[in-house]
């Protein structure tokens, strides 16, 4: 599985070279989200494949990584996507790097 750090996935996504998703669940995206990234709650996820974004490849992220880790592994085993990477830390590792979100400090 290929990892993106946090400073390399915001640099990416600033570009418009990838797209990144949030799957975490609505209470933690309530809480704490990274403006305009979409949320498809793992819960979820089976059901809204169509709402994932195409066209470049897909970041995901989570709190911590071990969510978007799992959902990488289903859509690489699913074939969704050729490109699809997980966030390495996930939101704690995106706020750790100074990187811009709203809400609370993620935990």
């Amino acid at each position: 599985m290929n990892e993106w750090s946090a400073a390399d996935a915001h640099a990416a996504w600033a570009r418009g070279d990838v797209s990144i998703v949030d799957v975490r669940e609505q209470v933690e995206h309530d809480a704490c989200r990274v403006a305009d990234v979409p949320l498809v709650p793992l819960s979820e996820l089976p059901t809204r494949l169509a709402g994932l974004p195409v066209g470049r490849p897909l970041i995901v992220m989570c709190r911590s990584g071990q969510r978007s880790a799992r959902v990488v592994e289903y859509l690489e085993g699913i074939a969704w996507q050729d490109e699809v990477h997980n966030l390495e830390g996930g939101i704690l590792a995106w706020a750790t790097a100074g990187l811009p979100y709203e809400g609370e400090a993620p935990r």
